[in-house]
C-alpha cells in the first residue's frame, strides 16, 4: 500500500474505519488513508448489486450456465488441466468436475473476472450501500489486512466482480484469508494465474465447509399426488429420506434412507421436486441461492459425462 503524506479525507465513516483498523489491527492510519483516497465510487457497481441473477426464476437463471456451449467449454478446461485436477480432486475428495462447474459458473473458465478495481467496489459497497455495508466493510478490511505481499498484485491494482471477489474462483477477501491455497508455494496466493492455487483454494474450501468425500449432491424427486407440504425455511438438510418419503416423495435414485435431507422445489419448465443433501448445502455456501447450488451441480453432471464420454 501507498505511504503518502495523511490524505485529506474528511467522510466520517471513512476515518473511524481507518481509525479502528489502526487501533484494531495495527495497520498505519496513514496508510490505509492513502489507499482509500485512490478508490473510487462506482455507480454502475450499485446498479449491478440492486439486479443479481439469481432474482430470476429456474427456468429463466438454468438456460445462462446449463448451454451446450459452456457444457463444451468445461469439458477442454477439464481435459487442459486434468492432471493436476485430478491430482486436487483425489486429495481434498471433491470431486474434479464439481471444481471445474464453479470455474465456469464463476467465470466462464476465466473469461470473466471482473473489470472493477476490487478497491473501488469494496469501498463503494462499504460506504454507500447500506443494505450490507458492515459485510462490504469486514471484507475491506480483509483485504487491507492482506496487503501486497499475500497476493498477485498490489491492493490497489487487483481486479474483480462488481462485489469484489477475485480470480478464477472469484474468492472475497475474507475467503482467501481463510480457505485459499498457496499450492505451488510461490509464497504469493494467485487466483488469477496459478492453476494450483486455483484449484486448491476452491477444493479447500469445499472441505472447510463440510464436503463429504463421496456422498450424493442431491436427488429428483416424485411427488404423490397427496404429498404433505414440507416447510423449508433454508437449504441445510435438517430431515431425513425417510421421513420425505413418508409424506409423499419418492427419490428416483438409490439413497440410504437415513441419509439427512430436505426437499428444494423449482420453477422450471414444470415444477421440480429435488432432495438435497449435505454436499448441496457445501455448494450453497459459495453462493446462498439455491438456483446457484442446482447450476453448478447440473453442469459439473453434464461435464462429467461429457469427459467420459471423450476418453483420457
Amino acid at each position: 500500500m501507498p505511504a503518502t503524506a495523511l490524505p485529506e479525507i474528511t467522510d466520517p465513516q471513512v476515518l473511524s474505519f481507518a481509525a479502528e483498523l489502526a487501533r484494531d489491527d495495527g495497520l498505519s492510519e496513514t496508510q490505509v488513508l492513502a489507499t482509500l483516497e485512490e478508490a473510487k465510487i462506482q455507480q454502475s457497481i450499485l446498479d449491478a448489486i440492486a439486479r443479481p441473477a439469481e432474482a430470476k426464476p429456474w427456468k429463466d437463471y438454468r438456460p445462462i450456465f446449463i448451454s451446450d456451449r459452456r457444457i463444451d467449454d468445461g469439458i477442454i478446461f477439464y481435459r487442459q488441466h486434468r492432471e493436476l485436477i485430478d491430482r486436487i480432486s483425489g486429495e481434498f475428495g471433491v470431486p474434479a468436475a464439481i471444481i471445474v462447474a464453479i470455474i465456469g459458473v464463476e467465470t466462464n473458465y476465466g473469461r470473466n473476472t471482473g473489470r472493477y478495481r476490487v478497491l473501488d467496489a469494496l469501498y463503494t459497497l462499504a460506504f454507500h450501500y447500506p443494505p450490507r455495508s458492515a459485510y462490504f466493510r469486514g471484507e475491506l478490511r480483509q483485504l487491507m489486512l492482506l496487503g501486497d505481499d499475500r497476493l498477485a498484485f498490489p491492493v490497489d491494482q487487483l481486479k474483480g466482480s462488481y462485489a469484489g471477489a477475485m480470480g478464477l474462483g472469484q474468492f472475497m477477501p475474507t475467503s482467501i484469508a481463510k480457505w485459499a491455497r498457496d499450492y505451488d508455494g510461490d509464497g504469493r496466493i494467485d487466483l488469477w494465474n496459478s492453476y494450483p492455487d486455483i484449484v486448491a483454494s476452491i477444493a479447500n474450501y469445499f472441505v472447510e465447509h463440510g464436503w463429504e468425500r463421496d456422498a450424493p449432491v442431491t436427488v429428483r424427486a416424485v411427488r404423490d399426488a397427496a404429498a404433505q407440504p414440507v416447510e423449508r425455511t433454508g437449504l441445510e438438510p435438517l430431515l431425513t429420506v425417510q421421513q420425505l418419503e413418508a409424506w409423499g416423495y419418492a427419490p428416483t435414485a438409490p439413497v440410504s434412507a437415513e441419509r439427512a435431507a430436505t426437499l428444494l422445489t423449482l420453477d422450471g419448465a414444470e415444477q421440480e421436486d429435488w432432495m438435497i443433501f449435505r454436499n448441496f448445502y457445501v455448494i450453497s455456501r459459495y453462493n446462498r441461492s439455491p438456483l446457484y447450488s442446482m447450476a453448478v451441480w447440473q453442469l459439473s453432471e453434464a461435464i462429467a459425462r461429457g469427459a467420459s464420454d471423450e476418453g483420457p
